[in-house]
């Protein structure tokens, strides 16, 4: 019998993705843990792969297409013993269905697409056993990759056919409570803005171009419209000297240079930020309805710029880390991300994240809290400027950095006091490496 391959949720923010490029074709054969297909999601190009042996019978979705809905049958694999041609007979089956609606017999038979709906909702991985005796059932990758991770494959529910556990369903592991959030949140936003968006169509006289929004641009609009209509968002500026941090950078450098690595100031702006969340613990945590969630260690979301976007790698546990560590991590969470490789706990959950456009030249900014996080610390450029110290102006190497905090979760107080330890630590630079 032949096993549908669906579109699957490879983030928990995903409603739909674009099938990027088949890796296999009609007739091939498949094992267990095998690349089937590249899926755009609105983060990343990932690798969707098989979770049984079979042959691919029929491929349903083309590749390039776009706006592909979670869930949407994309391919038929065909059970052990099954080969290509006789596949297809299946797929001929449905070719007749649309010809019976001029019968009445065929019009009974019309309810049988509705209960396949029904088991397709959470209800068919709680009732499919993931074990088969004591043995979990999940793909041999996804096997290897919890391994690493340090995940334990009872916990999960697997998304793949029969309860089986995928990769993707690790993903939404690692991402931990914080990456899970997203989902209820996002869904009185996104209604808003859908609902406006119809009632003024676009119209100009002016040449123009219209460019199709990826699924990336649709996210962010939709998740930056809902930060903003939904955080109270206040606004904390200070300024910074920062030549005791760039000397210190400067020997760290030349300590390291051997090893090939180099620290950038945003390499050492990511260590402040995670000691001075562990300092005010107040601001290392997210709003929900219900409660107030503390972290307990520091995850700095790190907001990189690639094509068609933006997207927040995570250093995790950032404040244990040396700041070589840091780099390092950051540099490949970097490249990776403009490549469009990242793994969905690379990106999704964080405590706090922080965005440097001083490389720009820009100034001063205020950055839109990426929920579920409570604050994001916005770095403008260092630049020469007058400095009083004492009673005497000398001219000094100085950086505007501000902290957006959700009102609801943070106080001012306690946002005060997270600036004025940043300050302190980059200010004084020797506590990032005591």
């Amino acid at each position: 019998m032949a096993i549908e391959l669906k579109m699957p949720a490879l983030s928990p923010t995903m409603e739909e993705g674009t099938l990027a490029k088949w890796l296999v074709k009609e007739g091939d054969t498949v094992a267990s843990g095998d690349i089937l297909a590249e899926i755009e999601t609105d983060k990343a190009t990932m690798e969707f792969e098989a979770v049984d042996e079979g042959v691919v019978t029929k491929i349903l979705v083309a590749e390039g297409t776009d706006g592909v809905k979670v869930g949407t049958p994309i391919a038929l694999i065909g059970g052990e013993g099954e080969e290509a041609a006789p596949a297809a007979a299946p797929a001929a089956k449905p070719a007749e269905a649309p010809k019976a609606p001029e019968a009445s017999a065929p019009k009974a038979e019309a309810p049988a697409p509705a209960p396949v709906e029904t088991p397709a909702a959470p209800a068919q991985p709680a009732a499919a056993p993931k074990a088969e005796g004591d043995r979990v059932k999940a793909s041999p990758l996804a096997r290897k990759l919890a391994q690493a991770q340090g995940i334990d494959l009872s916990t999960l529910t697997g998304s793949g056919p029969g309860g089986r556990i995928v990769r993707a369903d690790l993903g939404q592991a690692a991402g931990g409570a914080a990456a899970a959030q997203p989902q209820t949140a996002p869904t009185p936003a996104a209604a808003a803005p859908a609902a406006s968006a119809p009632a003024q169509p676009f119209s100009t006289d002016i040449p123009h171009e219209a460019v199709k929004l990826s699924n990336m641009r649709k996210t962010i609009a939709r998740r930056l419209t809902e930060a903003k209509q939904t955080i109270p968002h206040i606004y904390l500026t200070v300024d910074v000297r920062l030549d005791a941090l760039l000397k210190l950078r400067g020997e760290l450098n030349a300590g390291l240079a051997g090893r090939g690595v180099k620290l950038s100031v945003n390499d050492l702006l990511i260590k402040a930020l995670a000691l001075g969340l562990e300092a005010v613990p107040e601001c290392n945590v997210s709003f929900t309805p219900d409660s107030l969630i503390q972290y307990k260690r520091s995850d700095i979301a790190v907001a990189v710029s690639i094509p068609g976007g933006l997207i927040t790698p995570i250093i995790t546990d950032a404040a244990a880390k040396s700041m070589s560590k840091i780099s390092t991590e950051m540099h490949e969470l970097a490249g990776r991300a403009k490549e469009g490789k990242l793994q969905p706990h690379e990106y999704q959950g964080g405590t706090a994240s922080i965005s440097n456009m001083g490389m720009f030249g820009i100034k001063q900014f205020d950055a839109v809290i990426n929920p579920p996080q409570a604050m994001i610390l916005a770095v403008g450029a260092g630049e020469k400027r007058p400095w009083v110290d004492g009673d005497a102006v000398t001219v000094a190497t100085v950086m505007s950095i501000t902290g957006s905090f959700d009102h609801r979760a943070i106080d001012g107080a306690d946002g005060a006091r997270l600036m004025k330890t940043l300050k302190e630590l980059i200010e004084s630079p020797l506590g990032l490496v005591a």
